[in-house]
Protein backbone atom coordinates (compact mmCIF):
# COMPACT_ATOMS: atom_id res chain seq x y z
CA UNK A 1 0.00 0.00 0.00
CA UNK A 2 1.42 3.31 -1.03
CA UNK A 3 0.07 5.48 1.78
CA UNK A 4 0.48 4.63 5.44
CA UNK A 5 0.34 6.16 8.87
CA UNK A 6 3.68 6.98 10.46
CA UNK A 7 5.31 7.21 13.85
CA UNK A 8 7.13 10.38 14.84
CA UNK A 9 10.69 10.80 13.75
CA UNK A 10 13.00 13.79 13.19
CA UNK A 11 15.79 16.30 11.62
CA UNK A 12 17.59 19.98 10.59
CA UNK A 13 20.55 21.69 8.93
CA UNK A 14 24.36 21.31 8.85
CA UNK A 15 26.93 23.94 9.76
CA UNK A 16 29.78 24.84 7.44
CA UNK A 17 33.22 23.62 8.44
CA UNK A 18 35.17 26.29 6.56
CA UNK A 19 34.44 29.11 4.12
CA UNK A 20 36.31 31.38 1.75
CA UNK A 21 34.99 34.25 -0.40
CA UNK A 22 36.93 35.61 -3.35
CA UNK A 23 35.97 38.73 -5.32
CA UNK A 24 37.25 39.18 -8.86
CA UNK A 25 36.78 40.08 -12.49
CA UNK A 26 35.70 38.18 -15.56
CA UNK A 27 36.01 39.73 -19.03
CA UNK A 28 34.02 38.47 -21.99
CA UNK A 29 33.72 39.72 -25.54
CA UNK A 30 31.01 42.34 -25.86
CA UNK A 31 30.07 45.80 -26.98
CA UNK A 32 31.87 48.96 -25.85
CA UNK A 33 31.64 49.71 -22.14
CA UNK A 34 30.02 46.36 -21.33
CA UNK A 35 31.00 45.94 -17.67
CA UNK A 36 31.24 42.46 -16.20
CA UNK A 37 32.59 41.01 -12.95
CA UNK A 38 32.26 38.12 -10.54
CA UNK A 39 32.45 36.93 -6.97
CA UNK A 40 33.27 33.34 -6.02
CA UNK A 41 32.52 31.84 -2.61
CA UNK A 42 33.99 28.49 -1.49
CA UNK A 43 32.87 26.58 1.62
CA UNK A 44 33.72 23.17 3.04
CA UNK A 45 30.37 22.08 4.48
CA UNK A 46 31.39 18.65 5.82
CA UNK A 47 34.66 16.82 6.40
CA UNK A 48 35.53 13.31 7.54
CA UNK A 49 38.66 11.10 7.39
CA UNK A 50 39.68 10.97 3.75
CA UNK A 51 36.74 12.92 2.37
CA UNK A 52 34.85 16.21 2.36
CA UNK A 53 31.92 18.05 0.78
CA UNK A 54 32.30 21.57 -0.62
CA UNK A 55 29.96 24.19 -2.04
CA UNK A 56 30.95 26.88 -4.55
CA UNK A 57 28.84 29.99 -5.23
CA UNK A 58 29.36 32.16 -8.32
CA UNK A 59 27.80 35.65 -8.35
CA UNK A 60 27.74 37.61 -11.61
CA UNK A 61 28.42 41.29 -10.84
CA UNK A 62 28.30 42.50 -14.45
CA UNK A 63 26.49 41.93 -17.71
CA UNK A 64 24.44 38.73 -18.14
CA UNK A 65 26.36 35.53 -18.89
CA UNK A 66 25.15 32.78 -21.20
CA UNK A 67 27.78 30.28 -20.05
CA UNK A 68 30.47 30.13 -17.37
CA UNK A 69 33.52 28.14 -16.35
CA UNK A 70 35.09 28.44 -12.91
CA UNK A 71 38.68 27.23 -12.47
CA UNK A 72 40.90 26.95 -9.41
CA UNK A 73 43.97 25.20 -8.04
CA UNK A 74 44.08 22.85 -5.08
CA UNK A 75 47.12 23.27 -2.85
CA UNK A 76 47.18 20.04 -0.83
CA UNK A 77 46.46 17.20 -3.25
CA UNK A 78 42.66 17.31 -2.96
CA UNK A 79 40.66 15.55 -5.68
CA UNK A 80 37.04 15.81 -6.81
CA UNK A 81 35.17 12.51 -6.81
CA UNK A 82 31.54 13.50 -7.47
CA UNK A 83 29.86 16.76 -8.49
CA UNK A 84 26.40 18.26 -8.88
CA UNK A 85 25.13 21.40 -10.67
CA UNK A 86 28.39 21.59 -12.66
CA UNK A 87 30.50 19.42 -14.95
CA UNK A 88 33.83 19.15 -13.11
CA UNK A 89 37.08 17.82 -14.54
CA UNK A 90 40.50 17.77 -12.91
CA UNK A 91 44.06 17.56 -14.17
CA UNK A 92 46.62 17.37 -11.39
CA UNK A 93 45.84 20.19 -9.00
CA UNK A 94 43.90 22.22 -11.60
CA UNK A 95 40.09 21.97 -11.52
CA UNK A 96 37.57 23.17 -14.10
CA UNK A 97 33.84 23.48 -13.29
CA UNK A 98 31.56 24.27 -16.25
CA UNK A 99 27.89 25.15 -16.19
CA UNK A 100 25.38 22.47 -17.03
CA UNK A 101 22.38 22.78 -19.37
CA UNK A 102 20.03 24.44 -16.89
CA UNK A 103 22.26 27.01 -15.13
CA UNK A 104 24.46 28.59 -17.81
CA UNK A 105 22.43 31.80 -18.03
CA UNK A 106 23.35 34.12 -15.17
CA UNK A 107 21.74 37.55 -15.00
CA UNK A 108 23.37 40.61 -13.46
CA UNK A 109 23.68 40.20 -9.68
CA UNK A 110 22.38 36.64 -9.94
CA UNK A 111 24.11 33.73 -8.26
CA UNK A 112 24.36 30.01 -8.89
CA UNK A 113 25.86 27.27 -6.75
CA UNK A 114 27.39 23.88 -7.36
CA UNK A 115 28.96 21.33 -5.09
CA UNK A 116 31.18 18.30 -4.97
CA UNK A 117 32.52 15.51 -2.83
CA UNK A 118 36.29 15.20 -2.68
CA UNK A 119 39.22 13.49 -1.03
CA UNK A 120 41.96 15.02 1.11
CA UNK A 121 45.15 13.88 2.86
CA UNK A 122 43.76 13.94 6.45
CA UNK A 123 46.39 16.55 7.33
CA UNK A 124 45.49 19.78 5.55
CA UNK A 125 42.50 20.84 3.47
CA UNK A 126 43.11 24.51 2.61
CA UNK A 127 40.75 26.50 0.42
CA UNK A 128 41.73 26.58 -3.27
CA UNK A 129 43.60 29.48 -4.84
CA UNK A 130 43.66 31.07 -8.27
CA UNK A 131 39.92 31.35 -8.90
CA UNK A 132 39.07 32.45 -12.45
CA UNK A 133 35.87 32.69 -14.45
CA UNK A 134 35.89 32.12 -18.22
CA UNK A 135 39.66 32.25 -18.21
CA UNK A 136 40.12 35.59 -16.45
CA UNK A 137 41.36 35.77 -12.86
CA UNK A 138 38.95 37.06 -10.22
CA UNK A 139 41.18 39.87 -8.94
CA UNK A 140 38.75 42.55 -7.78
CA UNK A 141 36.55 45.20 -9.33
CA UNK A 142 34.47 45.34 -12.48
CA UNK A 143 36.17 45.85 -15.82
CA UNK A 144 34.63 47.31 -19.03
CA UNK A 145 35.42 45.64 -22.31
CA UNK A 146 36.02 47.27 -25.68
CA UNK A 147 35.20 46.12 -29.22
CA UNK A 148 37.56 43.46 -30.47
CA UNK A 149 38.36 42.06 -27.03
CA UNK A 150 38.86 38.32 -27.38
CA UNK A 151 39.56 36.77 -24.02
CA UNK A 152 40.17 33.08 -23.64
CA UNK A 153 36.84 31.37 -23.15
CA UNK A 154 35.55 27.90 -23.80
CA UNK A 155 32.00 26.74 -24.26
CA UNK A 156 31.65 23.87 -21.82
CA UNK A 157 29.85 20.67 -22.63
CA UNK A 158 26.52 20.31 -20.91
CA UNK A 159 25.69 17.55 -18.48
CA UNK A 160 22.78 16.43 -16.34
CA UNK A 161 22.04 16.36 -12.62
CA UNK A 162 23.94 13.72 -10.62
CA UNK A 163 23.89 10.12 -11.80
CA UNK A 164 26.03 7.09 -11.05
CA UNK A 165 29.03 7.59 -8.82
CA UNK A 166 27.78 5.67 -5.79
CA UNK A 167 30.27 6.14 -2.96
CA UNK A 168 32.54 3.45 -1.57
CA UNK A 169 32.13 3.04 2.21
CA UNK A 170 35.10 3.99 4.36
CA UNK A 171 34.10 1.31 6.89
CA UNK A 172 31.08 -0.43 8.38
CA UNK A 173 29.14 0.06 11.62
CA UNK A 174 26.88 -2.70 12.95
CA UNK A 175 23.51 -1.34 14.10
CA UNK A 176 21.54 -3.25 16.73
CA UNK A 177 18.77 -0.68 17.27
CA UNK A 178 17.57 2.78 16.33
CA UNK A 179 20.25 5.48 16.56
CA UNK A 180 18.87 8.67 18.11
CA UNK A 181 20.37 11.89 16.75
CA UNK A 182 20.26 15.44 18.05
CA UNK A 183 22.53 18.15 16.70
CA UNK A 184 24.74 16.95 13.83
CA UNK A 185 25.67 13.32 13.18
CA UNK A 186 28.50 12.85 10.65
CA UNK A 187 28.99 9.24 9.60
CA UNK A 188 32.29 9.80 7.80
CA UNK A 189 30.89 7.89 4.78
CA UNK A 190 30.74 4.62 6.73
CA UNK A 191 28.03 2.05 5.98
CA UNK A 192 25.49 1.62 8.79
CA UNK A 193 23.83 -1.77 8.73
CA UNK A 194 21.55 -3.57 9.58
CA UNK A 195 18.09 -3.30 11.13
CA UNK A 196 14.74 -4.89 10.27
CA UNK A 197 14.17 -7.64 7.73
CA UNK A 198 14.20 -5.70 4.46
CA UNK A 199 10.45 -6.11 3.96
CA UNK A 200 7.66 -3.56 3.46
CA UNK A 201 6.19 -4.14 6.91
CA UNK A 202 4.90 -0.90 8.40
CA UNK A 203 5.95 -1.54 12.00
CA UNK A 204 9.71 -1.63 11.48
CA UNK A 205 11.91 0.68 13.51
CA UNK A 206 13.95 3.38 11.79
CA UNK A 207 17.72 3.11 11.62
CA UNK A 208 18.11 6.82 12.50
CA UNK A 209 15.64 8.85 14.49
CA UNK A 210 16.40 12.56 14.36
CA UNK A 211 15.21 15.05 16.92
CA UNK A 212 13.78 18.32 15.67
CA UNK A 213 16.64 20.44 14.39
CA UNK A 214 19.03 17.55 13.75
CA UNK A 215 21.33 16.93 10.79
CA UNK A 216 22.39 13.58 9.39
CA UNK A 217 25.25 13.71 6.91
CA UNK A 218 27.83 11.60 5.10
CA UNK A 219 26.15 8.27 5.84
CA UNK A 220 25.66 5.15 3.72
CA UNK A 221 22.67 3.11 4.89
CA UNK A 222 23.07 -0.58 4.11
CA UNK A 223 20.39 -3.25 3.82
CA UNK A 224 18.24 -4.13 5.58
CA UNK A 225 17.59 -0.54 6.63
CA UNK A 226 14.35 -0.93 8.61
CA UNK A 227 12.19 2.14 8.12
CA UNK A 228 15.17 4.30 7.14
CA UNK A 229 15.32 7.76 8.69
CA UNK A 230 12.60 9.45 10.74
CA UNK A 231 12.46 13.22 11.27
CA UNK A 232 10.24 14.69 13.99
CA UNK A 233 10.76 18.32 12.96
CA UNK A 234 12.82 20.49 10.62
CA UNK A 235 15.88 18.55 9.51
CA UNK A 236 18.66 18.22 6.97
CA UNK A 237 19.81 15.00 5.32
CA UNK A 238 23.04 15.81 3.51
CA UNK A 239 24.92 13.29 1.38
CA UNK A 240 22.96 10.32 2.72
CA UNK A 241 22.84 7.17 0.56
CA UNK A 242 20.43 4.22 0.76
CA UNK A 243 21.85 1.11 -0.89
CA UNK A 244 18.53 -0.77 -0.65
CA UNK A 245 15.55 1.17 0.72
CA UNK A 246 13.28 -1.74 1.63
CA UNK A 247 10.64 0.21 3.61
CA UNK A 248 10.73 4.00 3.05
CA UNK A 249 14.05 5.84 2.93
CA UNK A 250 12.91 8.79 5.08
CA UNK A 251 9.73 10.00 6.77
CA UNK A 252 9.11 13.65 7.68
CA UNK A 253 6.83 14.82 10.50
CA UNK A 254 6.56 17.82 12.80
CA UNK A 255 4.23 20.70 13.55
CA UNK A 256 3.82 24.30 12.49
CA UNK A 257 5.64 25.05 9.23
CA UNK A 258 8.85 23.01 9.34
CA UNK A 259 11.40 23.13 6.52
CA UNK A 260 13.10 19.87 5.58
CA UNK A 261 16.10 19.55 3.26
CA UNK A 262 17.54 16.55 1.44
CA UNK A 263 20.74 17.68 -0.29
CA UNK A 264 22.90 15.22 -2.21
CA UNK A 265 22.97 11.44 -1.91
CA UNK A 266 20.91 8.74 -3.54
CA UNK A 267 18.57 5.78 -3.06
CA UNK A 268 17.74 2.60 -4.89
CA UNK A 269 15.43 -0.43 -4.66
CA UNK A 270 12.34 1.11 -3.05
CA UNK A 271 9.39 -1.00 -4.13
CA UNK A 272 7.07 1.49 -2.41
CA UNK A 273 8.21 5.06 -1.67
CA UNK A 274 11.51 6.83 -1.12
CA UNK A 275 10.38 9.98 0.74
CA UNK A 276 7.20 9.96 2.85
CA UNK A 277 5.84 13.33 4.03
CA UNK A 278 3.39 12.93 6.94
CA UNK A 279 3.63 16.26 8.76
CA UNK A 280 3.12 19.81 7.48
CA UNK A 281 5.71 22.12 5.96
CA UNK A 282 7.98 22.10 2.94
CA UNK A 283 10.42 19.41 1.88
CA UNK A 284 13.17 20.36 -0.59
CA UNK A 285 14.97 17.52 -2.37
CA UNK A 286 17.97 18.52 -4.49
CA UNK A 287 21.14 17.10 -6.04
CA UNK A 288 19.82 13.57 -5.56
CA UNK A 289 19.67 10.39 -7.64
CA UNK A 290 17.38 7.38 -7.42
CA UNK A 291 16.62 4.20 -9.32
CA UNK A 292 14.22 1.27 -9.06
CA UNK A 293 11.40 2.80 -7.02
CA UNK A 294 7.64 3.04 -6.88
CA UNK A 295 7.11 6.69 -5.88
CA UNK A 296 9.94 9.16 -5.28
CA UNK A 297 7.92 11.50 -3.01
CA UNK A 298 4.48 11.03 -1.45
CA UNK A 299 2.38 13.37 0.63
CA UNK A 300 0.53 10.99 2.97
CA UNK A 301 -2.82 10.14 1.42
CA UNK A 302 -4.59 8.73 4.48
CA UNK A 303 -2.89 9.93 7.67
CA UNK A 304 -5.18 10.43 10.67
CA UNK A 305 -4.08 14.09 10.79
CA UNK A 306 -3.79 15.81 7.44
CA UNK A 307 -2.00 19.00 6.40
CA UNK A 308 -1.13 21.08 3.40
CA UNK A 309 2.32 19.89 2.29
CA UNK A 310 4.74 21.37 -0.22
CA UNK A 311 7.64 19.73 -2.01
CA UNK A 312 10.38 21.24 -4.17
CA UNK A 313 12.24 18.70 -6.30
CA UNK A 314 15.19 20.07 -8.26
CA UNK A 315 18.36 18.82 -9.89
CA UNK A 316 17.61 15.11 -9.49
CA UNK A 317 18.27 12.14 -11.74
CA UNK A 318 15.68 9.36 -11.69
CA UNK A 319 16.44 6.14 -13.51
CA UNK A 320 13.71 3.67 -14.42
CA UNK A 321 12.31 1.36 -13.27
CA UNK A 322 10.31 4.04 -11.48
CA UNK A 323 6.60 4.80 -11.48
CA UNK A 324 5.92 8.29 -10.08
CA UNK A 325 8.04 11.32 -9.19
CA UNK A 326 5.56 12.93 -6.77
CA UNK A 327 2.10 12.14 -5.41
CA UNK A 328 0.16 14.96 -3.72
CA UNK A 329 -3.30 15.62 -2.28
CA UNK A 330 -4.95 18.51 -4.05
CA UNK A 331 -7.89 18.71 -1.63
CA UNK A 332 -5.47 19.78 1.13
CA UNK A 333 -3.75 22.36 -1.09
CA UNK A 334 -0.50 20.42 -1.62
CA UNK A 335 2.00 21.78 -4.12
CA UNK A 336 4.88 20.12 -5.98
CA UNK A 337 7.44 22.19 -7.90
CA UNK A 338 9.93 20.58 -10.27
CA UNK A 339 13.06 21.83 -12.05
CA UNK A 340 16.19 20.22 -13.45
CA UNK A 341 14.62 16.75 -13.50
CA UNK A 342 16.48 14.16 -15.60
CA UNK A 343 14.75 10.84 -16.31
CA UNK A 344 16.85 7.97 -17.63
CA UNK A 345 15.77 4.82 -19.53
CA UNK A 346 12.23 6.00 -20.20
CA UNK A 347 11.87 6.16 -24.01
CA UNK A 348 8.06 5.99 -23.78
CA UNK A 349 7.92 8.65 -21.05
CA UNK A 350 5.97 6.33 -18.79
CA UNK A 351 7.10 7.81 -15.48
CA UNK A 352 4.39 10.13 -14.10
CA UNK A 353 5.87 13.45 -12.99
CA UNK A 354 3.00 14.53 -10.73
CA UNK A 355 0.10 12.34 -9.62
CA UNK A 356 -2.91 14.04 -7.97
CA UNK A 357 -5.13 12.49 -5.30
CA UNK A 358 -8.06 13.28 -3.04
CA UNK A 359 -6.61 12.38 0.36
CA UNK A 360 -8.50 11.45 3.52
CA UNK A 361 -7.95 11.10 7.27
CA UNK A 362 -9.76 7.79 7.86
CA UNK A 363 -7.19 5.34 6.53
CA UNK A 364 -8.88 4.57 3.20
CA UNK A 365 -6.94 4.38 -0.03
CA UNK A 366 -6.92 7.89 -1.57
CA UNK A 367 -8.59 8.43 -4.92
CA UNK A 368 -6.46 9.47 -7.89
CA UNK A 369 -8.00 12.36 -9.82
CA UNK A 370 -5.40 13.28 -12.42
CA UNK A 371 -1.78 13.72 -13.46
CA UNK A 372 0.39 16.38 -15.01
CA UNK A 373 1.19 20.06 -14.70
CA UNK A 374 -1.64 22.46 -13.86
CA UNK A 375 0.15 25.60 -12.61
CA UNK A 376 -1.55 25.35 -9.21
CA UNK A 377 -0.67 22.08 -7.48
CA UNK A 378 1.72 20.45 -9.97
CA UNK A 379 4.06 23.18 -11.13
CA UNK A 380 6.54 22.59 -13.96
CA UNK A 381 7.01 23.06 -17.70
CA UNK A 382 8.35 20.76 -20.38
CA UNK A 383 11.76 22.48 -20.15
CA UNK A 384 12.05 21.34 -16.52
CA UNK A 385 12.13 17.67 -17.56
CA UNK A 386 14.93 16.06 -19.59
CA UNK A 387 14.84 12.50 -20.93
CA UNK A 388 17.94 10.55 -21.83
Amino acid sequence: MLHRRRRMALCTSAAAVAALAVTGVVVTAGSAQAAVGCRVGYAVTAQWPGGFTANVTLTNLGDPLTSWTVTWTFGAGQTVSQAWNAAITQSGSSVRAANVSYNGNLATNASTSFGFNGTWNNSSNPAPTGFAVNGVACAGGVTPTTPGTSPTTSRPPTSSPPTGGWPTPTGQVSVNGTISVSGTFDGGMRRYCCIGDGSQEEDQDPMFQLASGATLQNVIIGAPAGDGVHCSGPCTLRNVWWEDVGEDAATFRGSGSPAFLVDGGGARSASDKIFQHNGPGTLTIQNFQATNFGTFYRSCGNCSTQHQRNVVIRNVTLTRPGNTVAGININYGDTARFSGITIVNDPNRSMVICRKYIGNDDGDEPTQVGTGADGTNCIYSTSDITYR
